[in-house]
């Protein structure tokens, strides 16, 4: 593992060192489990009480914290971030030699860089592009006319089906597909018919797709993830959705076909959003909302009812079924008093 000094840290991030600059740092752990020569960060009041007991070399927090210290700290705008940029620097990624594995099969008309690692068990199909300095992991698949920008990585088992096109650094996570079919099916005579899925997936620079994620490709035209999307495991994206730039997915959440969603969204896990609607820029969905129309207001939206004891729940739940009839009755009675 790499070893900086508390004063290496703070001069590369721009960061204010208040104590000893010469603190070895071989590596990064929470507040609770710090220990000697690791660094750990505070930015959440509820863990302001560990400060004080915290063996980590040191502690990347607030200006409001800073004298409250055991040892050397590390003074930024806000910790998490810093603490986010330090640590990627133990984050040490295992060489990848160049070259195809001879396991892999690679169809003929297929390019691949030769700066790329292509792993065993890789399959890469007819007229598909794999950029420089890609890395194709273990047992992942890449169907006919794919495209891998440079800097890529499909970790293990990813499965690219049709028409995929990645820009560059995007990350892809294991059991990730993308490019399967869309959900489309009409009704003819009682029986469904499927309806073919013409269109591709196009995902932008630095998006990062999460583990088992499903991604499908469009009908007619593409399914797209603008640049810096990132989305989280076992989250479903149906086809012709659209994504904004900066917007983050948590996981279990299901977009259905044709929804737009704005830029820098925020959509809390096991979201649910109905097809077909749009979401401006910079909304934020707490965690089990389901969206069922468009939304054109920046602003943090919510649905469903708190948790609460079930006995409670139960009869707010017989009360639910009452509040048409409620509502009937509040209108009739204001009407009167007009």
């Amino acid at each position: 593992m790499p070893t900086y000094t508390a004063q290496q840290i703070a001069e590369q991030f721009g960061l204010q060192l208040h104590g000893d600059g010469a603190t070895v740092i071989h590596g990064v752990a929470t507040l609770a489990h710090a220990g000697a020569g690791q660094l750990s960060f505070l930015s959440n009041p509820r863990y302001r009480a560990q400060l004080g007991e915290s063996q980590a070399a040191v502690v990347v927090l607030g200006a409001d914290d800073a004298e409250a210290a055991p040892g050397t700290a590390l003074v930024a705008k806000d910790p998490y971030t810093a603490f986010a940029k330090i640590s990627a620097l133990f984050d040490v990624a295992p060489a990848r030699e160049a070259g195809i594995h001879p396991m892999a099969v690679v169809d003929p008309s297929a390019t691949v860089s030769p700066s790329a690692h292509v792993g065993a068990f890789v399959s890469i199909g007819a007229r598909s592009v794999v950029g420089d300095g890609c890395i194709i992991g273990t047992g992942s698949v890449i169907g006919e006319d794919c495209e891998v920008g440079d800097g890529s990585e499909l970790i293990a088992r990813v499965t690219l089906v049709t028409r995929v096109r990645l820009g560059k650094r995007v990350r892809v996570h294991p059991g990730a597909v993308l490019g399967a079919d869309g959900f489309g099916l009409a009704m003819d005579a009682g029986r469904w018919i499927k309806v073919p899925q013409l269109g591709g997936v196009v995902v932008g620079d630095d998006c990062e797709i999460g583990a088992n994620t499903c991604i499908d490709r469009g009908a007619l035209e593409d399914t797209v993830l603008e640049e810096d999307v990132r989305v989280d495991n076992l989250v479903q994206i149906a086809h012709n959705c659209r994504i904004g730039a900066h917007t983050a997915i948590a996981g279990c959440t299901g977009i259905a076909g044709s929804a737009k969603i704005g830029r820098y969204c925020l959509l809390g896990g096991n979201v649910g959003v109905v097809g077909h609607l749009e979401i401006c820029d910079k909304v934020v969905i707490t965690g089990k909302s389901v969206v069922r129309n468009s939304i054109h207001e920046p602003g943090e939206y919510s649905s469903g009812t708190p948790l609460t004891d079930t006995r409670t729940w139960r009869k707010n739940a017989a009360r639910f079924k009452q509040l048409d009839a409620l509502a009937r009755r509040v209108a009739a009675v204001s009407k009167e008093k007009e």
